[in-house]
């Protein structure tokens, strides 16, 4: 996993992904799928495959209806295996909506409560701890650093370690502010819930999980990755290498655990998506507080996106994951039962806009089919003026900042995601359909940028 997207990758976290890219929408057509649709879907994905950006599965779905479900590129690429929808890829911080699930499972058997404090199931638990309830942990609230974002994880990311000699990494950091304060993306919190869950029902995390989530939804192809296991099916991670792929770092599988542990393919989160809207799982006034939003939008495991034009004028309920050679996204549109899940073993792959374009594509939308864009050589002096913080929208902020000779951009809450020159004023990020124009005034001062996406511009403002 890297250390940059830790385990979302891209949900990032947060603003990213919750701030999906701007896009235009139209009134929905009712149940009824716009004219052309798999064809239209297919176009947009071989432009992407094209491009050597994706390699994955795809499953588009409404009211249960599978809509389209299908493999591009390569499940291993060594031996030319193509992906299919019953390829099984790592999940990153899409495993975080399941350990919430357990968690609340927990607390409506009367096992526990989110509001209790973390130190009556943990010890060794330190006095900076004592304030900090399972409801922080949940909500990336806690203030307890991220151990995927301490200097030495790429290099201890490899080592076999326990569960204990992890906590031990930032058990004792001080805590990054006051718990339930300030929402920050936090892989600690979720690793903890899995102790938790461990202390609470005697068995480990993956038993819990498949016997209270797995098994009773029929998720045969879903469970938690061990790389020295035999797994059919079982896709191979990249990393972007000159004009192909190379195979990706290596993870040891004890690093992620319950914040990023699991693998599933297409078709299992489907089946798990549509239990979301019954009560097989959990009764509807639990599931109901699981999805309730704390702060930046963030609920239990999930991100929630009120109705906006970045939403197609719809409610959504989505998560990403960034993983050593996967990122995967999923994206719920409740109100007309609409599922969108992108699972690419390609860790740059553009998850959240592929989920948003074929969304787009769904509700009949704008869209853009993808095309390379040329990297330019600039004077990385230049990016200095441009460094600042932009408000793209009230709680959002772009926070622009140079690294040598690299131009870097992070949203509130979010890790940093470098930008790549088109020219000196035009940028664009290889995560997502994005492209990004400064903006000077008349006395050459950088005052705003632009975000520019499937044909819509949304101004930030320069604050800072």
């Amino acid at each position: 996993m890297r250390k940059t997207v830790s385990f979302l990758g891209l949900i990032i976290g947060s603003a990213l992904l919750f701030a999906l890219p701007y896009v235009s929408f139209s009134q929905a057509r009712g149940p009824a799928v716009a004219a052309g649709f798999t064809a239209k879907v297919d176009e947009y994905m071989q432009a992407q495959t094209k491009l050597r950006r994706f390699t994955g599965s795809i499953l588009v779905a409404r009211e249960g209806k599978v809509l389209i479900s299908r493999g591009y590129g390569f499940a291993n690429a060594e031996w030319d295996i193509p992906n299919a929808p019953t390829t099984r890829f790592r999940l990153g911080s899409i495993t975080k909506q399941f350990t919430s699930m357990v968690v609340m499972q927990l607390q409506e058997q009367g096992r526990l409560s989110v509001q209790d404090p973390i130190c009556r199931y943990l010890s060794p638990c330190p006095e900076s701890w004592k304030p900090v309830t399972i409801h922080h942990l949940l909500t990336h609230t806690s203030g307890i650093p991220s151990y995927t974002n301490l200097s030495d994880y790429p290099r201890k990311m490899m080592i076999p370690t326990s569960k204990e000699e992890i906590v031990v990494r930032f058990r004792d950091l001080p805590l990054e502010f006051t718990p339930g304060d300030q929402y920050k993306y936090d892989n600690s919190g979720y690793f903890l819930l899995g102790l938790i869950i461990e202390k609470i029902t005697g068995k480990p995390y993956e038993d819990v999980v498949r016997g209270q989530i797995l098994e009773p939804l029929g998720m045969n192809a879903t469970g938690y990755d061990h790389s020295e296991a035999i797994l059919k099916r079982r896709a191979a991670g990249y990393v972007p290498s000159g004009d192909g792929l190379a195979n990706a770092a290596y993870l040891d599988m004890a690093q992620p655990y319950a914040a990023g542990s699991l693998y599933s393919t297409v078709e299992d989160l489907l089946l798990w998506d549509q239990a979301l809207y019954t009560e097989k799982l959990l009764h509807r006034a639990a599931l109901d507080a699981m999805f309730t939003p704390f702060k930046s939008g963030y609920a239990y495991g999930w991100a929630i996106r009120p109705t906006s034009p970045a939403t197609f004028g719809r409610k959504q309920i989505v998560h990403g994951g960034g993983i050593n050679g996967f990122a995967t996204f999923i994206a719920r549109y409740p109100d007309e039962k609409a599922t969108v899940i992108v699972l690419c073993n390609n860790e740059e792959s553009p998850v959240g806009s592929v989920a948003a374009d074929l969304a787009a594509i769904l509700f009949d939308a704008k869209y853009e089919i993808p095309v390379e864009r040329k990297l330019a050589k600039v004077d990385p002096r230049i990016y200095d003026s441009y460094v600042g913080e932009y408000e793209l929208t009230p709680g959002i902020v772009l926070t622009v900042t140079r690294e040598e000779n690299k131009l870097m951009m992070q949203a509130t809450g979010d890790p940093k995601v470098e930008v790549f020159p088109e020219s000196e004023m035009k940028f664009f990020l290889k995560a997502f359909e994005w492209q990004i124009t400064f903006v000077k005034d008349e006395n050459g001062r950088v005052t705003a940028l632009i975000l520019h996406q499937s044909g819509r511009d949304q101004t930030a403002k320069r604050i800072k």
